[in-house]
């Protein structure tokens, strides 16, 4: 019997009474709702309430269930207070059942508590953790149990599989009544099999393959090799998004009336995976036409603007082009003054001739301050550590370069899974609060390294460090790492904000020892340490300060070995203190596609120790995509040591070849002595690379990727003057191919060099390989 048709019951039965009857309700079928009885009853008007008796109450005071009544006492017995009453009561999830009477001129109210959870427990889970329900669900031991919540946190479970692509997996809720009105509750799971995507297909497009458009989306057809990921599982909030990347890639290549008709999941008819489809409008392709201004700041130019655009007229339009243009020029607004600034790009379409012409109106948006920085997610990193890479305070002009650039630097530190950096509304107007969310990773490592390489041969390294100590931003760090020619111990620490001033203080202790039996018919040993400071002049413009004291060890000295290094066997000191100076406008420093960065060093040694000299380095590179998936890299360096007083000793010198110049070995270019075969190093020296990275066509999560390059460079001058050293400025080439590997286990890289031009004497290598991975 239903709600409303027991309610109707009732009120008649306690108007037939018109004395003593009573009113009786079940518990409510979980989510559905009451309804309002209007019920005439004129006999229930007879008489006022003189007392309301609750019975039944155990864990509820009386005083509590009858202030949850709309019915008080003096109010008379009337049907329409009573319904109120009984519906107020169950609203409020305390009770199973209730029971409302009259007993004389006294309304009786008589509940069954629901129970009270004891335990929560998960049977059936294997994929997914209990930690990871418990916190999907929302009942908790000592919460008052009702099957409309437990429904909800079935529904919550069963979303959670969805998402992980278990579209058959089943959730049955168990109830174990315990004594005192408690119950255990156990969410019996069965998991089912992951549903995969068999297979992805587009209708209407023209100008793309089904192929390059599935590179396009998240979403993946199930194979073999995606077993790490899950692209390849259904997922509808995955599928959405890829709605979006779908309009990005087509608005970014020109067709600006793009639309997707619809996107479709069908379940396969033996329900183990979905079929899905695209169906696309791709439109006309249009190119740019007139690229005009408007503005209504007062005193401006906007023809200033016109060098920050990225879109010209005559390219194919390109939608992110044109959202960078609008970046560049609000910085450049931004840095003349005009601190609230609004520009909207307004496209007129000519569908005729193809061609979009583009006029950004530039006008004062509304002055906007912030009111405050609110920062969430961190659990283990201090507030202050995450607000000192704002480039906003509290009070300043909202500025959005500002808050982008906030953003880049939080991901920097490498803290963070996720920075999700938004504003809104403040509490008045022209006020706005910007929310910083974050999610905290794991920052400690305890590695245990392993790899294989033509230079070091086997490789082993264990690794203690911790980027985030105590959640100040720290970090500590002491390894080992020993190959079959080196061996190096070290310890370092760093503060980024030295006195909470923008000042990175830290320390280096290390000991290195080195095999140069194959290149130079020697080992040496450096022990020593190094102070350091660093702080930004301006936001890419940084300078570091270093001073560092070392020994160096020139030993196992072959008697064969060149008497240029037998002279200069045993120990010397060097107290060094030196600079860097560095501008980087690279988009990312772990991994830069675009931009480009120059750096500058000097160091001088002499103040104590037993070397004299003066170091100077430069190097820099610039990165440019040519494609969305072909980047072009130009890389190059030079050095000069020059010594005062006295020679440069053979552990100053520099030594150049393997990793960095890829064609010959390791010192396989310079000053040698042409009897012994000895590389001597040389006082200076300058390297170059081109080079272009580009995928194999293979499935992007594979990892692999491929690249062409050509690498110059030269090493000379040696304070020794003999016939038998060998001391030639020329020029050397090499062109090559690699390939790497992002694999499961750790990087994989490969590459295949020819040196082109050389001497005589240089050593060249064939093929260069690495792999390495931590545990």
């Amino acid at each position: 019997m239903s709600v409303w048709w027991r309610n109707l019951l009732a009120c008649l039965i306690l108007a037939a009474a018109a004395g003593t009857g009573s009113v009786t309700a079940q518990t409510p079928a979980p989510l559905a709702q009451t309804p309002q009885a209007q019920v005439p009853t004129p006999g229930l008007g007879a008489g006022t309430i003189r007392d309301i008796r609750v019975e039944g109450a155990q864990r509820v005071d009386p005083d509590t269930v009858r202030s949850y009544m709309t019915i008080k006492v003096g109010d008379p017995f009337e049907a329409e207070r009573i319904d109120r009453s009984l519906k107020s009561l169950f609203g409020t999830g305390l009770f199973a059942d209730v029971t409302l009477r009259r007993d004389g001129d006294a309304l009786v109210v008589r509940v069954v508590e629901n129970p009270i959870i004891n335990r929560i427990a998960f049977e059936g889970n294997r994929r997914i953790e209990d930690d990871a329900l418990n916190n999907e669900v929302q009942l908790r031991p000592r919460v008052v149990f009702t099957r409309t919540k437990v429904q909800n946190d079935v529904r919550r479970i069963l979303e959670l599989y969805r998402r992980s692509g278990r579209f058959a997996a089943t959730v049955e809720p168990k109830i174990i009544t315990l004594p005192q009105n408690r119950v255990d509750l156990v969410f019996e799971i069965n998991e089912g099999q992951v549903t995969y995507v068999k297979r992805i297909a587009f209708v209407g497009n023209k100008r793309f393959s089904a192929r390059s458009l599935r590179d396009v989306i998240q979403t993946k057809e199930e194979a073999w090799y995606r077993f790490l990921t899950s692209d390849d599982t259904y997922d509808p909030d995955r599928l959405t998004a890829d709605r979006e990347l779908l309009r990005r890639h087509y608005l970014k290549s020109g067709y600006v009336d793009f639309r997707i008709v619809s996107a479709v999941a069908e379940l396969t008819p033996d329900r183990q995976g979905f079929f899905v489809t695209f169906t696309i409008d791709e439109g006309e392709r249009y190119k740019f036409g007139k690229i005009e201004f408007n503005s209504a700041l007062s005193n401006f130019d906007p023809e200033q603007l016109r060098s920050k655009l990225t879109v010209k007229d005559g390219d194919w339009y390109n939608a992110e082009q044109v959202e960078e243009s609008i970046r560049k020029m609000t910085d450049e607004l931004g840095s003349l003054g005009f601190a609230f600034v609004e520009i909207n790009p307004i496209l007129n379409r000519n569908r005729e001739t193809s061609i979009v012409d583009v006029t950004f109106d530039v006008r004062e948006g509304p002055r906007v301050y912030v009111e405050r920085i609110d920062i969430v997610g961190n659990v283990r990193t201090l507030d202050r550590v995450i607000r000192r890479e704002f480039r906003l305070v509290e009070g300043d002009a909202f500025n959005t370069a500002k808050v982008r650039r906030s953003r880049q630097r939080l991901q920097n530190l490498g803290f963070f899974n996720k920075v999700e950096v938004t504003n809104a509304q403040g509490s008045a107007p022209d006020k706005t609060v910007i929310r910083a969310e974050v999610q905290e990773k794991s920052t400690g490592e305890l590695s245990f390294g392993a790899g294989i390489s033509t230079t070091d041969k086997v490789i082993g390294d264990v690794v203690l460090r911790e980027r985030n100590l105590l959640g100040r931003g720290q970090d500590a760090r002491i390894g080992f790492r020993i190959s079959a020619r080196r061996q190096e111990y070290d310890l370092s620490f760093t503060e980024p904000y030295f006195l909470e001033k923008n000042l990175a203080a830290g320390f280096d202790l290390f000991r290195i020892t080195r095999d140069n039996q194959r290149e130079s018919s020697f080992d040496d040993k450096r022990i020593g340490g190094t102070l350091r400071a660093g702080y930004n002049i301006s936001e890419p413009l940084r300078q570091t300060l270093r001073y560092s004291y070392r020994t160096v060890e020139i030993f196992n000295v072959k008697s064969t070995a060149s008497r240029f290094i037998r002279e200069q066997q045993g120990e010397t000191s060097t107290s060094l203190i030196g600079q860097e100076i560095l501008y980087d406008q690279r988009d990312s420093r772990f991994d830069p596609t675009e931009g480009y960065f120059v750096r500058l060093s000097t160091d001088y040694a002499g103040l104590i120790g037993d070397a004299d000299f003066v170091r100077v380095n430069l190097g820099g590179g610039f990165y440019y995509k040519l494609t969305p998936k072909l980047m072009l890299g130009l890389t190059g360096e030079s050095g000069r040591v020059i010594g005062l007083g006295e020679n440069v000793r053979i552990s100053d010198r520099y030594f150049i070849g393997g990793q960095s110049l890829y064609g010959f070995a390791p010192s396989g270019i310079g000053p040698r002595d042409i009897n012994t075969r000895d590389a001597l190093g040389g006082n200076m020296y300058y390297t170059g690379t081109v080079e272009v990275s580009f995928p194999l066509g293979l499935p992007e999560e594979l990892g692999f990727n491929g690249r062409l390059f050509s690498n110059a460079g030269s090493l000379f001058d040696i304070d020794v003057s003999d016939p038998v050293v060998k001391d030639i400025d020329s020029i050397r080439v090499a062109v090559g191919a690699g390939v790497s590997w992002r694999s499961p286990l750790g990087p994989l890289r490969a590459d295949f060099t020819k040196a082109v031009v050389k001497e005589s004497f240089d050593r060249t290598e064939f093929f260069r390989f690495s792999f390495g991975t931590r545990f």
